[in-house]
């Protein structure tokens, strides 16, 4: 569940694990052949089936026109955002807060808070902001909130994962309430990617360590109450400098079970769902009366990661090995239902910055099975043939385990035992944050459109706190071409040094690359206008109706 900077479910590992069930027991046996785990996808399509039968004449629940259910899988760690990384938190922090800049579309920065700026050297950035915003309890908007935020960042007023990615700025002036100026150590190509909506809103003077427990921004909604491991709740900022949202609130419900979220769709009790469902669900969803199903091709990235202080996975060929001994296709298939692509690395192909000539690891257990030979992992006919045995952590989510248990069974066929571990995603956020882990599975949401996602999470600089190389990379190499990239702003060149980037992180693989999930809502029909961008935020909830 992996927001900007986050996981798994950080654009964090704004990440998080999935929500996927295979398409049927007969399919999954011929494609893995492991009964037992077919006949449990079997129960849970079957029980979903039955009970959408059962429900068919019961009366849906009406819902106040112009207020949206929004069913979510897990509640945000932390509104803050200078703190929350985890995917739910930045997708409503987005909501919550405005930033300097935002990007459009095709990832192009264009005005937020700022109305224009200008670069007079490749060290400074002049800021001209809106003139009569206000934040949410009324404070005018200036300069001085601008530069808190960052300050407070930096100087350690709260303790932030997001501090590494600001370490180039060496000052802030503000000259006037309407202007500030950025002064950095160096130049830096991406700085104003770095600073955009998604990965920092702009926070009110002042702000201490409990300002998550009543956020204040100036973004299209405003923060009405929280209820931990129950709900969050928006309303309409009428107020808004923008084109205030047509709904007038929204209601962020958790619900962690899928089939679930599934019934109360169904029975009109919630609106919508985001990319929370299994693939199983979205063709009986879809044949509902009352639901429609929109659908994006999707950017968010889903990989498992590597702890490279562990010895046997400090090997190359190790990590080599497993990858070749993946078989995506087939996981993709009959487990995602096609909803996805097979990833090579955090870039998807329709960034600026992509390189398609990198390493490939093609399902090929036998050279996997050589690989694991030469690293000095034979098989084991004490073990039963086992080589190794590695723990894999990963959340609750039922997809989450499901994958697990597929990869249990492909790695087992070239001599790697995999001891699978859910927790809770809190508890697997801390653990993969302190380096607490052999392999975890978690998803990057958002952050890795852009390129200096290397620099965060495979640069040996940005190892936690300050950064999201949790699996301790180092390579001296690959940080020489990210410091040349951060500071070249002819943007032909820094694609040619993140090219080299691509390459040598393909040739390591620190993370095995998954796929990249395509973007599915699930929503009644009285909700209309939805329209999803690739990357699966939910910014479209600032153009929609509820009827």
């Amino acid at each position: 569940m992996q927001g900007r900077r986050g996981g798994g479910g950080n654009k964090g590992s704004k990440g998080s694990g999935g929500s996927e069930i295979p398409t049927s027991p007969r399919a999954l046996r011929d494609a893995f052949s492991f009964t037992s785990f077919a006949s449990s996808i079997s129960f849970a399509s079957f029980f979903l089936v039955t009970v959408l039968l059962l429900s068919a004449c019961t009366r849906s629940v009406r819902t106040e026109p112009g207020v949206v259910n929004f069913l979510i899988e897990a509640m945000p760690v932390n509104l803050d955002p200078r703190i929350g990384t985890d995917d739910k938190s930045e997708k409503i922090d987005s909501l919550i807060f405005s930033g300097l800049i935002e990007l459009d579309a095709q990832r192009n920065p264009r005005g937020d808070l700022a109305e224009e700026w200008e670069t007079p050297d490749t060290l400074t950035y002049v800021f001209h902001l809106r003139g009569g915003v206000k934040f949410h309890d009324g404070r005018p908007f200036t300069s001085a909130d601008v530069k808190y935020t960052f300050d407070s960042i930096a100087n350690g007023t709260v303790t932030s994962p997001k501090r590494g990615s600001f370490t180039l700025i060496q000052s802030i002036e503000t000259p006037n309430p309407l202007t500030v100026i950025f002064h950095l150590r160096e130049a830096y190509g991406q700085f104003l990617w770095n600073i955009n909506r998604s990965a920092i809103g702009i926070v009110p003077f002042g702000s201490q360590v409990d300002f998550a427990k009543q956020p204040i921004g100036t973004g299209p909604f405003r923060f009405v109450s929280a209820d931990q491991d129950n709900n969050v709740v928006l309303d309409r900022n009428d107020a808004y400098f923008g084109a205030p949202p047509k709904i007038s609130r929204v209601q962020f419900r958790v619900v962690p079970e899928a089939v679930v979220r599934a019934l109360e769709l169904r029975k009109g009790s919630a609106d919508l769902e985001m990319s929370s469902l299994s693939p199983d669900m979205i063709p009986i969803l879809r044949e509902q009366p009352a639901l429609e199903v929109t659908e994006q091709p999707g950017t968010n990235y889903e990989y498992i990661a590597f702890n490279l202080d562990d010895p046997l996975l400090a090997k190359r060929e190790v990590r080599q090995a497993l990858a070749r001994a993946t078989n995506r296709e087939e996981i993709i298939r009959y487990l995602l239902r096609g909803q996805a692509r097979p990833a090579d690395g955090p870039l998807p192909t329709t960034s600026w910055a992509y390189e398609p000539g990198v390493a490939h690891y093609g399902y090929d257990p036998r050279r996997a099975e050589q690989q694991l030979d030469s690293a000095g992992f034979p098989r084991q006919d004490a073990a039963g043939g086992i080589r190794m045995k590695l723990t894999l952590k990963t959340s609750t989510e039922d997809g989450a385990r499901l994958l697990g248990a597929v990869l249990r069974e492909q790695w087992r066929k070239v001599g790697v035992d995999l001891e699978l571990r859910p927790l809770e995603f809190a508890t697997l956020f801390s653990d993969v944050t302190r380096g607490s882990f052999e392999l975890y599975t978690l998803r990057w949401v958002g952050a890795n459109n852009d390129p200096d996602i290397f620099q965060y999470i495979f640069s040996s600089k940005r190892i936690p706190p300050l950064g999201a190389n949790r699996g301790h990379y180092h390579n001296a190499a690959l940080d020489a071409l990210l410091d040349q990239a951060r500071v070249e702003s002819d943007q032909r060149k820094q694609r040619q040094l993140f090219g080299e980037v691509q390459k040598i992180v393909a040739e390591d693989s620190p993370y095995l690359s998954l796929w990249f999930r395509d973007s599915i809502c699930v929503h009644r029909k009285r909700i209309r206008n939805v329209e999803l961008s690739p990357s699966g935020d939910f910014d479209f909830l600032r153009n929609i109706e509820a009827l």
